[in-house]
């Protein structure tokens, strides 16, 4: 704890810094060990040991008695008076030229001189004014009823005045009368003087006075209690800050997230993992935008033809074999074979009428007369030919592109309310979730209607499994710690922070809903082991100077720092719940 500190000290003069904290009775060892004659103590602000007359006396006894000359060098105007008191010289600054303060003016306790006359006993009428004073007794007339001690001093007083006045008056206030009551305005006048004459040791307390006097120093008293209580236990509090010198130590290790795994494996780096599973549906409804006419289907006739003669004969033309004209397609009803035919004078295949129906209803099926055929898959063979009563009757129907449009808007949705439900299940079974492994399964779609089917709208639903992996933090710390030993000196420093609740997980290739790799990165914390509770337990009572050099020795404790409040506290509370120790970490450097 630093006490005393001299800065400068010679032959001739010596200057003395005194702490805050100081007793009196160090500051007087430090002067009696003083070499020089002279000595300037440097007092604190609010230095409360020199608040004291007595202290002040001893000082200055101290340096009399060593041969020395005392300085107090402060600018507090409430320890002058207190110094010019003692004759001790003060002096503004160590620099200074010193005087000795006015003393206080002080009211002088001695008795008080108080001039009265003499009065000489000689048997004349002067004597009997003093007869009362002189042979009146307090501790008889304290045992004396208060009526009985007026009517004596109201008689003396009558039997006084009638001795001071002359014959002549004295015969005139003689009064026969047997009332018994003294008439004249001479007695009247002797009582009031001897009643003005009772000692005041008779007087009766005022019992009222002195019981509110003693409620009220009562009360003083209380509040006083109270106040230093709050003062000095309850408001009091220590904060103790040890800066310690610390290391990070990086953990960068590939882990295999396995669901079949039983037990950690920290040389493969396997790790037992849970996988939690969440299966959504989803649902998405569009209105059918497709059409479908359901009207008569139009019928006709068509001759087919396949050129001249001088070619090879043509192969017929299978029933259901599609023609089409205009864009529409016709079906032919039955198998049409060619034969020779004049037609225009040259010789050509022909064949005979065939029927033929649309292949759907509407009116757009009609065609002209005479209208041109073309046979699919036969370039060789042509037709002519009409169609005719088709009608219109316009359906809404599903079609393929409202399937797909529904599907599309499902794909769309937001799928983070999942993520987050399966972080917060696998946090709720004490597990780590490694959020990385989220994975999101092959989609099951359904719908209410197929294309072409006959419906104002179709819903299409899918199904969609979500999986994530969990692991035990344990097993994370396990892998750290056993990183970590490799890389400090166990002898010297802990595992203050391995970093896990930090860690990253990072993934190159999805895995699957039981088994994924990742790579996992911790920043630990390495230093000095200490234990807050225990300090709380050892600083308590102690002054900050004691306390810096006590925790200063522990290992990997570069600087403590003590504060307190409120100001007028200057040691530690032995209340450890009013002390908070504070470890500040500071990193020295990375591995």
């Amino acid at each position: 704890m630093a006490k005393l500190q001299s800065t400068k000290a010679i032959d001739a003069k010596e200057t003395i810094y005194v702490d805050v904290d100081d007793e009196i009775t160090g500051i007087i060892d430090k002067v009696r060990s003083s070499k020089a004659k002279v000595v300037a103590l440097v007092l604190p602000k609010r230095a409360t040991v020199f608040q004291s007359i007595v202290n002040m006396k001893l000082l200055k006894r101290t340096a009399e008695t060593a041969k020395k000359h005392l300085v107090l060098v402060t600018t507090e105007a409430g320890l002058l008076p207190l110094a010019g008191s003692v004759g001790l010289h003060v002096a503004s600054t160590p620099t200074s030229k010193p005087t000795v303060p006015p003393a206080p003016e002080t009211p002088d306790d001695g008795p008080e001189d108080v001039e009265e006359p003499l009065v000489v006993t000689d048997g004349t009428s002067d004597d009997a004014d003093n007869a009362d004073d002189s042979d009146f007794n307090a501790e008889t007339a304290s045992r004396t009823p208060v009526g009985e001690l007026a009517a004596a001093g109201a008689a003396g007083a009558v039997a006084a005045s009638k001795l001071k006045a002359p014959v002549s008056a004295i015969d005139e206030e003689i009064n026969m009368d047997d009332s018994g009551e003294p008439t004249s305005a001479a007695a009247d006048k002797s009582a009031k003087s001897a009643k003005a004459k009772k000692d005041r040791k008779l007087a009766v307390p005022n019992f009222d006075s002195f019981r509110n006097k003693l409620l009220i120093g009562a009360g003083v008293l209380v509040l006083l209690i109270v106040g230093w209580i709050f003062a000095f236990v309850v408001l009091p509090k220590a904060t103790v800050t040890i800066h310690t010198d610390t290391s990070t130590v990086s953990t960068n290790v590939n882990l295999t997230l396995d669901t079949t795994a039983k037990t950690l494996n920290v040389d493969q780096g396997i790790v037992p993992a849970t996988a939690q599973t969440s299966e959504k549906s989803y649902t998405q409804q569009v209105a059918a935008t497709g059409q479908q006419n359901n009207g008569e289907k139009a019928t006709g006739k068509v001759t087919f033809s396949a050129g001249s003669c001088s070619a090879n004969f043509p192969a017929d033309v299978p029933a259901g074999t599609g023609v089409s004209s205009g864009g529409k397609t016709y079906i032919t009803q039955e198998g049409a074979s060619f034969s020779a035919a004049n037609s225009g004078g040259k010789c050509v295949f022909k064949s005979g009428s065939t029927n033929i129906v649309a292949s759907g209803g509407g009116t757009s099926f009609n065609t002209g007369d005479s209208a041109s055929f073309a046979v699919n898959g036969r370039a060789d063979v042509s037709g002519t030919g009409s169609a005719s009563g088709g009608t219109d009757n316009i359906t809404k129907v599903v079609a393929q592109a409202d399937i797909d449009s529904a599907k599309s808007k499902i794909n769309t949705q937001d799928s983070s309310g999942v993520r987050s439900g399966l972080q917060a299940a696998l946090q709720g079974k004490q597990l780590t979730a490694v959020t990385v492994t989220y994975l999101a399964g092959e989609p099951t779609v359904t719908a209410s209607a197929k294309a072409g089917d006959v419906a104002d709208s179709v819903t299409v639903t899918e199904v969609i499994s979500y999986s994530m992996l969990g692991v035990k933090e344990s097993d994370l710390k396990a892998v750290v710690v056993a990183n970590v030993n490799k890389e400090i000196d166990k002898s010297k420093q802990v595992i203050l922070d391995d970093g896990v609740a930090k860690a990253k997980f990072t993934q190159s290739n999805p895995g699957s809903a039981t088994a994924a790799s990742v790579a996992f990165s911790a920043k630990s914390i390495a230093g000095p082991d200490i234990d807050t509770n225990a300090l709380r337990e050892q600083v308590a009572g102690k002054k900050s100077g004691e306390i810096k050099s006590q925790l200063g020795a522990l290992p990997g404790v570069t600087s403590v720092e003590v504060s307190y409040s409120p100001f007028w506290v200057h040691s530690t509370p032995k209340n450890v719940s009013k002390i908070t120790v504070q470890i500040d970490k500071a990193n020295t450097g990375k591995q």
